[in-house]
């Protein structure tokens, strides 16, 4: 279950990484171009959002049965790098971008002004997209 899980997981970053490029990409040309916010716009932020989550629920997941999540929290954790990324900068990092995106959506959906939704968009994906490029363990990435 463990390896199955690690796969999909990994597998499904991808998902994850394209759905986020897509709904900045798009909200920046929305935004940049005077575009209106069509229904269109909210399934892409939609739809990113939820695969944002669904990633977040398998990471989850994977921190509490693998032998790399929260077991391996300890003094010498903190001293080597890569069992450092696996036991805390992955995780807390990839909360702190899962959190980011869900508030640029709420942003956006409470706005009124179109340009004001596509710049919520841009502005909290993108950094969000940001976050979970800087801490996917890029080395190890099947």
């Amino acid at each position: 279950m463990y390896t199955g899980l690690q796969h999909l997981h990994s597998f499904f970053a991808y998902l994850v990484l394209l759905a986020l490029i897509v709904a900045v990409v798009h909200a920046l040309q929305g935004l940049l171009g005077k575009r209106p916010f069509t229904p269109t716009s909210r399934k892409l932020t939609l739809i990113a959002l939820i695969c944002a989550h669904l990633q977040f629920v398998f990471g989850l997941v994977l921190y509490f049965i693998s032998p790399l999540g929260i077991r391996n929290l300890s003094g010498e954790t903190m001293k080597e790098p890569m069992a450092r990324l696996f036991a805390l900068e992955h995780p807390v990092i990839m909360l702190l971008s899962i959190i980011l995106i869900t508030i640029g959506y709420a942003k956006a959906k409470r706005a009124t002004v179109d340009a004001q939704k596509f710049k919520m968009i841009a502005r909290f994906y993108g950094i969000g997209l940001l976050l979970i490029l800087s801490r996917i363990p890029w080395a190890t990435w099947l």
